[in-house]
C-alpha cells in the first residue's frame, strides 16, 4: 500500500509517525511520574508541562520534516523526474546539481550515469538518423510519384478506418470532412454501397468498381476497390475526375501502416496509451474569463502512435463578435482586422469537433480552452463529450507538484524550444503542447502508466493545480 505513495508523502508519514510517537513516549513518561509523585496539588505543573513538552515536539519535528523535504525529498524526486526524462524522452538537458547538494555523492553519481547513456543514445540517434535520411528521401521520391497520378487513392483498414491518404484524396475527403488518419471512412462516404463493394472484395478476392456517395449526399464516384494482397484492409481508388487535382495543391502523403492491424477499440479507460489518438489544441482569446470572453482562434494538432502526424493541423481564425481588447492583441497578435470574414464560434467550434472525433483531447490547463467551448455547445449543435487530458496534470504526475506547470516551464524540463514568433499562438502553443506530450507519454509508460485510466487516476490526485490556475 505504502509502495504507491509518493516518496514525499512516505516521508511525510514518517515524520508524522515521528511526532505521535514521540507525544506518547512523552504522555507516558508524565504519567508514571505523577503517579510516583502521589501528588495531586501538582497535576496542574505536569499538564502545563506536557503541554510545552508536546507543542515543542511538534514544532521541531516540523521543521525538520520542512528542511528534509526541500532539501531531501524533492531534490530526490526532482533527479528521478530527469533521469526518467534522459531515458525516455531523449531530453539532453544539464541536470540540476545546486538543488540536489545535500544528497551527497548521489546527484553527480546520477549525473555520470546519465551523459552515459546520453552518449550511448548519441550514437544510436545518428546511426538512426543516417537511415531515416534514407527513407525519408525514397518517402519524398513516393510522394511526388503519387502526387503525378491523377487519381485519389488511400488505404483503408477491415474496419474502414483510413492509414493513407495520398494528396488527390486529400482533396476529396477535404470536400466532405477533414482529412485523418484513423478516421472511419464512414465519416466521409455512405456505408451501404462500401461495405457491399469490400463484401464482393472479401468473396472474390479481386477487384470490385463501385459507385460510392458522400456522406452529405451531395456527391457520388466513380471508385475501384483493391486487395492488399498478404495484408488487411484494401486500397481505394477514386477514378472520377472530380478527384484531380492541380499540381499546385499537392500535400504530402500522411500514412501510418501500423494503423492497419490496430486491435479493436475498447473503453478509453482500458486502451493502452500506445493505441490512442490525441487531438491537442489550443485557443485564443479576448480575455481571461470563460463566462464572458470569446475565442479568436483555435490551433490543433493529431498525435497518433505517439507521433505528431505531419499535415494534420487547424489554424482557425474566429470572428469573436465583440471587439478584441488592444490588450489581449498584444498578447497574441490577433487584431480586429484580421478575424472579419472569419467563421463564427458556431461554425468553427464543428469545424473542431469533427476534426477531435473519436480522439482524447489534450491541451495545457484544458479546463480553461474547454469552458469557453462547452459555453457556445448548442450554437455549435455538438456535444463535448470527449475524453480529456491535460499536461498540467500530466507534469504534477511526472515532475512533482511542487514544480512549475506552465507551459514554458514544461517545455524547458523536455528540452522543447517554441519559436518566439510562434509563442501565443494558437498552432505555435498546440505545436509545443503536443510536442510535450509525445515526450511525456514514454515516461508515464516506463513508471507503469500504460493505460487511459491508469494515467487520468494519477491526475485526479493533482486536481486541485488546475482550480488555483482556474
Amino acid at each position: 500500500m505504502l509502495t504507491r505513495l509518493s516518496l514525499r508523502l512516505r516521508i511525510f508519514l514518517f515524520f508524522c509517525l515521528l511526532a505521535l510517537g514521540g507525544l506518547l513516549v512523552t504522555a507516558l513518561a508524565l504519567g508514571l511520574s505523577y503517579t510516583r509523585a502521589g501528588q495531586p496539588e501538582l497535576l496542574d505543573a505536569f499538564i502545563f508541562s506536557g503541554l510545552l513538552i508536546g507543542f515543542g515536539l511538534l514544532a521541531l519535528v516540523a521543521g525538520i520534516w520542512l528542511l528534509f523535504d526541500d532539501n531531501i525529498a524533492k531534490p530526490i524526486e526532482r533527479i528521478s523526474a530527469q533521469l526518467r526524462a534522459r531515458a525516455h524522452a531523449g531530453v539532453s538537458t544539464d541536470m540540476d546539481m545546486q538543488a540536489a547538494r545535500y544528497l551527497g555523492d548521489l546527484a553527480p553519481a546520477a549525473a555520470g550515469l546519465a551523459d552515459q547513456l546520453s552518449d550511448k543514445t548519441l550514437n544510436i540517434a545518428e546511426a538512426v538518423a543516417t537511415e531515416t535520411a534514407a527513407l525519408a528521401a525514397e518517402k519524398k521520391r513516393l510522394t511526388a510519384l503519387l502526387t503525378e497520378i491523377p487519381v485519389a487513392m488511400l488505404l483503408a483498414s477491415p474496419t474502414h478506418k483510413i492509414v493513407l491518404y495520398d494528396a488527390q484524396a486529400a482533396e476529396v475527403l477535404a470536400q466532405i470532412a477533414h482529412p485523418r488518419l484513423n478516421a472511419s471512412l464512414f465519416e466521409y462516404l455512405k456505408p451501404d454501397s462500401l461495405e457491399a463493394a469490400y463484401k464482393r472484395l472479401m468473396k472474390t478476392g479481386l477487384d470490385v468498381d463501385c459507385t460510392l456517395h458522400s456522406a452529405d449526399d451531395k456527391q457520388s464516384y466513380q471508385a475501384r476497390m483493391k486487395p492488399l494482397g498478404d495484408a488487411p484492409g484494401y486500397m481505394l481508388i477514386f477514378d472520377d475526375s472530380a478527384a484531380r487535382i492541380a499540381p499546385d495543391s499537392a500535400r504530402p502523403l500522411v500514412y501510418d501502416f501500423d494503423l492497419l492491424t490496430s486491435a479493436a477499440e475498447e473503453a478509453f479507460e482500458t486502451r493502452n496509451l500506445s493505441d490512442l489518438c490525441f487531438v491537442v489544441f489550443d485557443t485564443e482569446t479576448t480575455g481571461l474569463l470563460p463566462h464572458k470572453d470569446e475565442i479568436v482562434q483555435i490551433g490543433a494538432v493529431r498525435v497518433i502512435k505517439g507521433r505528431i502526424v505531419a499535415g494534420e493541423q487547424l489554424d482557425m481564425l474566429v470572428d469573436p463578435g465583440i471587439p478584441i481588447p488592444a490588450a489581449s492583441t498584444k498578447v497574441h497578435k490577433v487584431s480586429d482586422h484580421m478575424v472579419q470574414g472569419a467563421p463564427d464560434i458556431g461554425q468553427a467550434g464543428r469545424v473542431f469537433h469533427q476534426f477531435a472525433q473519436d480522439a482524447v483531447i489534450v491541451a495545457h490547463n484544458a479546463p480553461f480552452d474547454m469552458a469557453f467551448l462547452r459555453r457556445h455547445a448548442q450554437r455549435m449543435e455538438v456535444e463535448w463529450n470527449h475524453p480529456i487530458l491535460d499536461t498540467v496534470l500530466m507534469s504534477a504526475v511526472l515532475f512533482g507538484a511542487s514544480e512549475t506547470h506552465t507551459l514554458d516551464a514544461l517545455c524547458e524540463r523536455l528540452d522543447i524550444t517554441i519559436p518566439e514568433a510562434l509563442r501565443h499562438t494558437a498552432l505555435g502553443d498546440a505545436v509545443a503542447t503536443a510536442d510535450a506530450l509525445v515526450k511525456m507519454l514514454p515516461m508515464l509508460e516506463a513508471r507503469g502508466m500504460t493505460t487511459f485510466g491508469a494515467v487520468i487516476s494519477e491526475t485526479r490526485k493533482h486536481g486541485r493545480l488546475l482550480e488555483d490556475l482556474n
